[in-house]
């Protein structure tokens, strides 16, 4: 069995992606959208995440990111937990029409997982690639931005609003990334 990827370097600057289990479609409704894109915002306002790139698709995200203070995996960890409860809450509370099946996928999944009290909302693991180079940075980043074009969301990266390619073409996106050079 391959032992799980980590965040060996502290100072690195990590390509990761993370998935809804069974890659449940979540984020095709804008409230749980918002909930994801104001938790990254937060974590570059208060915990010293650096966000070099990002795209949230419907059932995962990818980013390049670093850990200005604290570490990166810390920070990767709260994101999700917060996310996950926030968006968990907001099924419970405010109503979703796929909210029983959602619930009991949800439900199933953290009954496997013995880190978990009730419900599971993310995979467990990050998939946290390091990048060393700027070649692999440059090809991260293009990746993470023609992902909604791969798969037939928009026909040009910049058009695809919960993405940082808008941010690469002059633009304000909406989340307060740092620009590769």
């Amino acid at each position: 069995m391959e032992g799980k990827r980590k965040f060996s370097n502290p100072e690195g600057i990590y390509f990761i992606t993370f998935s809804v289990v069974g890659w449940i479609d979540i984020f095709t409704r804008n409230r749980y959208r918002e909930i994801f894109v104001d938790s990254l915002n937060y974590c570059i306002e208060n915990k010293g995440l650096t966000l070099f790139s990002w795209v949230l698709m419907s059932n995962h995200v990818h980013l390049v990111a670093r850990a200005e203070k604290g570490n990166l995996s810390d920070i990767m960890r709260d994101l999700k937990r917060h996310t996950s409860k926030s968006i968990l809450h907001n099924i419970h509370e405010v109503g979703e029409s796929r909210s029983k099946w959602m619930l009991f996928l949800f439900k199933k999944a953290g009954a496997r997982n013995s880190n978990n009290k009730d419900f599971q909302f993310w995979q467990q693991d990050n998939h946290p690639i390091e990048l060393t180079n700027n070649e692999m940075i440059d090809q991260k980043i293009e990746y993470i931005h023609q992902n909604p074009v791969t798969n037939g969301i928009v026909s040009l990266p910049e058009h695809y609003v919960y993405s940082s390619a808008v941010d690469y073409c002059g633009e304000k996106g909406l989340v307060k990334i740092t620009l590769m050079e």
